[in-house]
């Protein structure tokens, strides 16, 4: 969770020859974004209890515009720490530059000026807003379609292997597996079968939730993507995805015409499983938005994003945090929503996630990096990864029980 604010130095400030702005100004500022940021998390303004380190790194004078951020980097009982950083955005023009003391011009980058860490502390019984963190619900997608062997050794194929490490993904903290289904020579398949096999092998393991999905793989028809969606008895799924758009994917089509998505829709709502929607872009969310209103999606949504796919929406901080705003924008009713980063962006997506109250994915089917050049030996690496982040951070991890409860499974 971030807060902002921007505003110009004047000459008010300015306490040193030459117009040099006083340092003071700049922790003032750091002050004002932590307050606003504690009114957002708690519904208290709190107390500034102390800077872990601060460091000025460019001046900055009268006449300067001056960009502060405070970003929440970790939460206890009662203080909340904080990462600050100040921009300068706007700067007048130099005497030789000039055509007259008012000129001035807009940074085509912004300028690091000073950075800090501190903590802050809102008292218990003065934290209005006790359910801004709720329990963090981790997705281990376990097998994808994309990813083979030749890429990764630890890929789970068999049965066996793939009820193994999904009950390892459970014992890290996930509570979903997100499930695609592989043929014996690594091949993606949709046979409802071969999801049977699966499917009962997981249980033969775990509790965990299972969610299959019903994109499949490029190239599949919506016949052959709807397969898993035919169990029933001990292998009938908890949830299944729902594709809401057509999209470039790498160098192919994602196809999910409107009819089909309305199509798999109605299958997933017949069978009585939570529907989970994948969007890739912003302009999913509209399709989703669309559906709600043909009440297609009711009761709790279910939101991914998968982000830092070539040919979907970036998966930088701003970016995501935009895109979670337009989320919250369009779509009013009550909604769960979750992050999953591809590739190289998987790690800090998650921390996005964290820090703003949403849930993870995490997987081989995403990453298969534990960091640069080591490969993570199954998926269950990556979801201790990811409870890592959220325990330094200080959220708690949501247990199969209590996501069962809440995404009334």
């Amino acid at each position: 969770m971030k807060a902002s604010l921007r505003t110009r130095m004047s000459s008010q400030d300015a306490h040193y020859g030459g117009s040099l702005v006083d340092g003071a100004c700049i922790l003032a500022l750091f002050g004002d974004v932590a307050t606003e940021l504690l009114i957002r998390i708690d519904g208290d303004e709190g107390l500034f209890r102390a800077y872990e380190t601060v460091d000025f790194i460019v001046p900055v004078y009268a006449g300067d515009y001056i960009e502060v951020t405070a970003e929440l980097i970790a939460i206890g009982k009662s203080s909340r720490k904080m990462a600050f950083t100040a921009y300068k955005v706007i700067a007048p023009l130099t005497a030789s530059e000039a055509l007259a003391p008012s000129s001035a011009q807009v940074l085509s980058e912004p300028i690091v000026v000073a950075r800090a860490i501190g903590t802050c502390v809102v008292p218990v019984d003065l934290q209005r807003l006790s359910n801004q963190f709720p329990p963090l619900v981790i997705t281990a997608a376990i097998t994808g379609a994309e990813i083979t062997r030749e890429h990764t050794p630890y890929l789970p194929i068999t049965p066996k292997e793939v009820g193994q490490e999904a009950k390892n993904c459970a014992d890290a903290g996930a509570s979903i597996i997100h499930l695609h289904a592989r043929n014996t020579d690594g091949t993606p398949t949709q046979s409802k079968e071969r999801f049977a096999e699966y499917i009962t092998a997981i249980r033969d393991q775990t509790d965990i939730i299972i969610q299959v999905s019903t994109g499949g793989a490029i190239g599949m028809s919506i016949e052959e993507r709807c397969q898993p969606l035919e169990l029933t008895g001990n292998t009938k799924p908890d949830m299944a995805t729902l594709n809401v758009a057509t999209m470039n994917f790498g160098n192919d089509i994602f196809a999910n015409k409107v009819a089909d998505v309305i199509d798999i829709a109605k299958q997933i709502n017949k069978i009585g499983i939570a529907t989970e929607v994948e969007m890739y872009d912003s302009g999913h969310i509209n399709a989703a938005q669309k559906l709600i209103q043909e009440n297609l999606l009711s009761g709790l949504l279910h939101c991914q994003f998968v982000v830092g796919v070539a040919g979907g929406i970036d998966a930088d901080h701003d970016t995501v945090d935009g895109l979670l705003n337009r989320l919250n924008t369009k779509i009013l009713s009550p909604k769960t929503c979750s992050l999953a980063g591809i590739g190289r962006h998987q790690m800090s997506v998650a921390s996005i996630a964290i820090k703003r109250g949403c849930n993870v994915r995490v997987g081989l089917e995403d990453n298969i990096y534990l960091k640069k050049g080591v490969l993570a030996k199954g998926s269950a690496e990556l979801v201790q990864c990811v409870h890592k982040q959220a325990s330094d951070f200080g959220r708690k991890i949501s247990s199969i029980q209590e996501t069962k409860e809440h995404f009334s499974i």
